[in-house]
């Protein structure tokens, strides 16, 4: 019978007497800031007192009978917890609480975790009332957490907070799994892992597709870790090693097996299975994804069932952990196929595209933030690495599994071949294939191999295309003669695609726009025409879609856009250079200096971020609006006289992912040094509001075209010039998630001038008048771009007309 403590006071019972009081306190405060229904008042005032009657009663039952400093802190954890619990556990409380009061309280509880086992260590105060007093502080702040999420991402999260409380409905009905465990620091990390991952989801900072992968992940990584522990716990781990409980300073007895191990061994064994099977079957990232892909049987596990079978032994185990490792590499491609797939409308080059690692955190940076950005990095990083350890073992175990029953293996092997082999001939899987047999991680490997041949090939090739120009033979005296004394200016609008104009759900805005500036354009005496170019880019890398159109060649990759740039070849900037005008590029995303830039195009003058005088607030991933950038090219480089005539290219970048907050239009007169828009983007849906949800997304997209296109057509009204030329178009589609399945990548392109000889100058390309190309219009490369336009604006050879 356990020893119970028979002083009528117990020396601590003013310490637990404190913890109440602090409660009160705390839901008081967390009243005031936040209100805090009866309910909550309730929650969490019952799940105190439940905290402190069971620590009493441990506290008589402990070969101690005093807190200690350990447990003080563990009990400051339970008091934030239960204020937790309180705000989240009624789901009227949960929907009205402010995010950061959760957090608030969530986040110290977090971090004291990791406080109060060291100062249990440190003080010899090591005892199991405080290994269990921590560990169901965790629990219950854990399901806390959980539960404040469900509204989100549904009540499969859950089984994050109740796993602990399952394991121990488990160990009441199976005694095989009572008892003490090894320490695993893994299993611990795990655990920590849990907590974080909901304090970052509660918090709002991700998108929720994000928060549902990341929840997705943590909640494997935690049936991993339970999945060993039960194992541990059926006796195929705990009679390896003896280890010290958390909190004890006892050691485990190792047990023998129990009649459970044969049944965790084999679900142990199914989960290897499976997971290799995933893996091998995942697609290569092609644009029709389906998750009923990874039902087709893959070829290639069922070849390593067949060697494995066959090998002696001693090599079954290196051959696991080859193919593992081999595995893993596959699948690390095959999702960056994926995530090319649906930015790019492309697969990831082995050779050139680890270019775009970094850009890809820049823009998430500004679509989510800083911290959220480098949480994903670091979650991407460590799920990477885990992958790199699962795999591997998980083939290793499959490994071993075929070589104690070879027969029925290479048996199952068969007729599962045999069957998808036949249900392939016939046209029967999963769509879009309609293939039951998968050579996914296979033909990858394949097409790999063919496209690093092909890269390695195309570098001689598009150095003979680079060298050949007949353009550069034009002599400086007939270069652009047609264009004599104009200003030109290059204007790239992001993400202008086809898409824009003609989506259903973003049209109408886009069109109204373009039909009142339109009409406004005329009024001030331009006149315009207006066609279709194909870019070489989608979605993003609007860099190769600005050297495709200067060089006149076809820039579809980072190699081809690298062997460029270190090229001499003529650009349109470095053509409008030698015919005699000054060049410029306006480009404020671009934050540090470009001197690979400089030495294609030649221009004289590079207006970056810092070079604008822009004295503003920021607007997502673009740093300056639109408008202010136009009002700055024409301060700097068009007002100054005298002067040579211009050619400025303007990357205008305030209609790019993620599409908010987005500026308003103000005041020509009044856009200043650009402080005229302080307060403006906590006026506007922030980007984690608008990318919740596809069809905000859309409407978003829209309206930041619609702005840009009334900047750039407002600016030209506004100060109307008889010796202005504007060249204006699009750089690439939008994503597949405001484009759509198949938009293609055709970009809407305008010349818009008031002297009617420069339009006559094109009249034989067949284009449209107006701003807006009829779905019909001419479509063009627009790798051929530069050499029509230098064709169609340069003196014949016998001279001027």
């Amino acid at each position: 019978m356990p020893q119970v403590h028979s002083d009528p006071v117990h020396p601590d019972l003013p310490l637990l007497g404190l913890a109440a009081l602090g409660q009160l306190a705390l839901l008081g405060a967390v009243h005031a800031v936040a209100g805090l229904p009866a309910a909550g008042w309730a929650v969490a005032l019952a799940l105190q007192a439940a905290v402190l009657v069971l620590l009493r009663r441990g506290l008589g039952e402990a070969e101690t009978e005093r807190l200690g400093a350990a447990n003080l802190v563990t009990l400051t954890r339970s008091v934030l917890t239960c204020g937790v619990a309180g705000l989240v556990a009624v789901p009227a409380a949960a929907a009205s609480s402010p995010a950061a009061v959760v957090v608030a309280l969530a986040a110290p509880a977090l971090v004291l975790d990791a406080v109060d086992g060291r100062v249990a260590r440190r003080t010899g105060n090591v005892t199991r009332l405080g290994a269990r007093f921590d560990m169901e502080t965790d629990a219950l702040l854990i399901l806390a957490l959980s539960w404040a999420v469900v509204a989100d991402v549904g009540a499969w999260v859950l089984l994050i907070g109740l796993a602990r409380y399952l394991l121990w409905g488990a160990q009441r009905l199976l005694p095989a799994l009572q008892g003490d465990v090894p320490v695993r620091q893994w299993r611990k990390a795990v655990a920590a892992v849990q907590g974080v991952v909901l304090v970052v989801v509660v918090s709002g900072l991700l998108p929720r597709p994000v928060s549902f992968a990341v929840l997705l992940a943590a909640l494997g990584l935690l049936a991993a870790s339970f999945l060993t522990e039960v194992s541990e716990r059926c006796g195929l781990g705990a009679a390896a090693s003896a280890g010290e409980a958390p909190h004890v300073g006892e050691s485990v007895e190792p047990r023998a097996p129990s009649r459970w191990a044969p049944v965790v061994s084999g679900l142990l064994s199914a989960l290897a299975v499976v997971v290799v099977w995933l893996a091998l079957a995942a697609p290569n990232g092609d644009r029709h994804l389906s998750p009923l892909l990874v039902l087709r049987v893959p070829l290639e596990l069922m070849a390593l069932v067949v060697v494995a079978a066959l090998v002696p032994s001693r090599w079954g185990r290196w051959l696991g952990l080859g193919f593992g490792v081999l595995a893993a590499v596959t699948l690390a491609l095959k999702s960056m196929n994926v995530g090319f797939t649906l930015v790019l409308d492309r697969k990831f080059d082995i050779i050139s595209d680890w270019f775009y690692l970094r850009s890809a955190v820049g823009v998430l940076a500004d679509s989510v933030g800083d911290l959220a950005a480098g949480f994903l990095v670091v979650l991407l990083v460590v799920a990477v690495g885990a992958l790199a350890v699962i795999l591997p073992l998980a083939t290793r175990r499959v490994c071993s599994v075929v070589r104690r029953h070879r027969a029925p293996a290479i048996g199952a092997a068969a007729v599962l071949t045999a069957a998808s082999v036949g249900l392939t001939a016939a046209g029967v899987g999963p769509e879009p294939y309609h293939e039951s047999l998968a050579i996914a991680s296979g033909g990858l490997v394949v097409d790999e191999a063919v496209s690093v041949r092909s890269d390695l090939r195309d570098h001689a090739v598009f150095a003979r295309e680079i060298s050949t120009d007949p353009m550069a033979a034009i002599p400086s005296d007939r270069l652009l003669r047609g264009l004599a004394g104009k200003d030109v200016l290059l204007v790239f609008v992001e993400s202008y695609g086809r898409s824009a104009i003609q989506d259903s759900s973003m049209a109408p805005g886009i069109a109204a726009v373009l039909a009142d500036q339109g009409r406004a354009l005329r009024r001030a005496g331009y006149r315009s025409r207006s066609a279709f170019l194909t870019s070489p880019t989608f979605g993003a890398a609007s860099w190769l879609a600005h050297a495709t159109l200067q060089s006149g060649l076809w820039v579809d990759s980072q190699r081809r856009y690298s062997q460029l740039m270190a090229s001499e070849r003529l650009t349109l900037d470095g053509a409008f250079h030698r015919a005699g005008w000054r060049t410029v590029v306006v480009a404020p995303a671009v934050t540090d200096g470009w001197p690979e830039g400089q030495r294609l195009y030649g221009f004289d003058r590079l207006y970056g971020t810092h070079d604008v005088g822009y004295e503003g607030p920021a607007f997502g991933y673009g740093p300056v609006p639109d408008q202010y950038t136009l009002a700055h090219l024409r301060r700097a480089e068009l007002l100054p006289a005298p002067r040579q005539p211009v050619l400025a290219e303007l990357d205008l970048v305030s209609s790019h992912h993620p599409w908010a907050p987005l500026p308003r239009m103000v005041a020509w007169d009044a856009v200043g040094d650009g402080s005229v828009y302080d307060g403006m983007p906590e006026q506007g849906d922030t980007a984690e509001e608008v990318l919740s949800d596809p069809d905000r997304v859309r409407a978003a997209y829209g309206r930041s075209i619609e702005y840009t296109l009334d900047a750039l057509l407002s600016f030209l009204t506004t100060y109307p010039d008889p010796d202005l030329v504007v060249v204006m178009l699009g750089d690439h589609q939008p994503h597949h998630y405001v484009s759509g399945a198949d938009p293609g990548y055709d970009v809407p392109i305008s010349v818009i001038a008031q002297d009617p000889r420069v339009l006559t100058a094109i009249d034989e390309w067949g284009w449209s008048p107006g701003l807006r190309p009829p779905s019909d219009a001419p479509v063009a490369p627009m790798d051929t771009f530069r050499d029509r336009f230098l064709t169609a604006y340069s003196a014949p050879r016998a001279g001027p007309p």
